[in-house]
C-alpha cells in the first residue's frame, strides 16, 4: 500500500512500539522502505552545564542500538533514525526529505499541556503533506501490569 512509511517510536511501552512496528511492516509495499524514527526533543542549552558533553552522542547511539534490536527481534527490516530536536517539526521534515507516503505513530492519553500548546500528534497532523496514521489503542493496565511496568522502551 504505501512505498515509504515513517514509523514514529516515542518514549511509550515496548508493546506499543512493537505493535506500530507490526503495522508499518503489515503495510509497506513488498520492497519498498520503513523509517523507524525516535526524536530526543532539544534540552535547552542552560541546563547543559551539569550534563557531559558526549550525552547527546551517547542518548543518539543509545536509541539506535534499542530500536535496531527491537526491530531484529520482530524481524523487520527498517532504517534506523535518531535525531534532536523538536519531534513534530522533524518527523513533518523527515517524512517530506524521504518523499513519505505514511507517517505513522501512537497518540497518549491527552494532558492539560496538550490542550494548551497541543500535541505532537496533532501538529504532524496539521502539517504533514502525506498521509497520517494514528494508533490510538491504548495498553491495558490490568493486562500483565507488573511485565508492562518492565517492558516501558525508555527511548
Amino acid at each position: 500500500m504505501y512505498r515509504t512509511i515513517i514509523c514514529c517510536i516515542g518514549m511509550g511501552s515496548r508493546q506499543t512500539a512493537k505493535r506500530l512496528l507490526h503495522r508499518a511492516a503489515a503495510l509497506v509495499d513488498e520492497g519498498g522502505t520503513i523509517v523507524v524514527m525516535h526524536v530526543l526533543e532539544n534540552i535547552p542549552r542552560h541546563h547543559l552545564t551539569e550534563i557531559p558533553e558526549e550525552f547527546e552522542t551517547a542518548a543518539i547511539i543509545d536509541a539506535e542500538r534499542k530500536l535496531a534490536s527491537l526491530c531484529k527481534e520482530l524481524d523487520i527490516r527498517a532504517m534506523i533514525e535518531v535525531r534532536i530536536g523538536v519531534a513534530a517539526s522533524l518527523l513533518v521534515s523527515t517524512a517530506r526529505e524521504r518523499a513519505a507516503d505514511l507517517i505513522l505513530l501512537s497518540s497518549h492519553v491527552p494532558d492539560i499541556t496538550d490542550y494548551v500548546f497541543s500535541s505532537i500528534v496533532e501538529k504532524v497532523v496539521r502539517h504533514a503533506e502525506c498521509s497520517v496514521l494514528i494508533d490510538r489503542r491504548r495498553d491495558h493496565a490490568g493486562e500483565d501490569s507488573a511485565a508492562q511496568t518492565e517492558d516501558v522502551a525508555s527511548l
